[in-house]
């Protein structure tokens, strides 16, 4: 019996159908779970991804020649859509794993915006303005892209040398999200690389990028459906250093009460009324001997 076997291009579509099966269950457990309250960016960059698919299906396969020009448009333009909603969702991890310091949250939220506007800012600056090239939408997706995968990798980075002193979770929601997002800046870089060295590899790289694909999909569908552990406070001693540095960071562009700064502190608190308290008993006792 001859056995049959799949053509790469069937294989491809079958992986393509899997791809918007994982995405529809990560955002049905998504909205379920109402993680679209505490991620609302991310929420929309799912909405994106499901809404666009069958559309993008519909018009790659048409008949009518004309479809594919009005692929090529709608797909780069979900591409540049996705690229400017995946900085907002970098915001909202880096803010949620930083919930439970609100000074450096907000310090850190604010240096976090302008990494990111200088990372979109060098990879623009990277593009060629050829008077005998127009410049496309695909260009400036793509660089914006490439500019959000650093992004993401060093978000997942900081998060994973951090963990210990934010007491962030493994099973944290906003680990997992980054820890996806971190995979797949990760496949698009590294693809990216092997296909400007080799193009014969086109057809290998391809189920390799979506296999990751899938298991990163897989892997938010896992942490969806799991419960989240609750992130309990933090218990930190009095001098602890990231302590310190979260009271300076909620200090930092402080602009309510004003408070009067002496030169030179006479010591600590109990110190001071201790003193006051001797000073006076030596007064009542003054003023018991001259009664006398």
């Amino acid at each position: 019996m001859a056995r049959s076997t799949m053509s790469p291009q069937s294989t491809m579509t079958l992986m393509a159908v899997v791809e918007f099966a994982l995405w529809t269950a990560f955002g049905l457990l998504f909205w379920t779970r109402k993680l679209h309250h505490r991620f609302p960016a991310m929420g929309i960059y799912l909405a994106l991804h499901i809404a666009s698919t069958p559309v993008l299906f519909w018009l790659l396969y048409g008949k009518p020649p004309h479809w594919f020009t009005l692929y090529y448009y709608v797909y780069w333009a979900v591409y540049f859509a996705s690229a400017m909603t995946l900085f907002f969702v970098c915001v909202e991890v880096f803010r949620s794993a930083l919930s439970v310091f609100p000074g450096l949250q907000r310090l850190g939220t604010v240096a976090f915006r302008w990494v990111a506007l200088v990372s979109v800012i060098v990879s623009l600056s990277t593009l060629t303005f050829d008077p005998s090239h127009i410049l496309t939408l695909n260009d400036v997706a793509y660089k914006l892209m490439r500019s959000v995968s650093i992004v993401e990798l060093c978000l997942l980075a900081f998060l994973c040398l951090s963990m210990n002193a934010l007491q962030l979770s493994v099973r944290d929601m906003a680990f997992g999200i980054a820890l996806g997002f971190g995979l797949m800046a990760t496949n698009d870089l590294v693809v990216d690389s092997l296909l400007a060295r080799n193009h014969s590899l086109t057809e290998p790289l391809q189920f390799v990028f979506e296999s990751l694909i899938l298991a990163t999909l897989g892997t938010w569908v896992v942490y969806t459906a799991l419960p989240e552990p609750v992130r309990k406070p933090v218990m930190m001693p009095v001098n602890s250093t990231i302590l310190r540095w979260n009271e300076i960071a909620s200090a930092l562009g402080h602009t309510g009460t004003q408070v009067a700064v002496q030169q030179a502190a006479s010591g600590f608190f109990l110190t001071d009324a201790e003193q006051v308290v001797e000073e006076a008993m030596s007064r009542n006792l003054k003023s018991r001997e001259s009664e006398a």
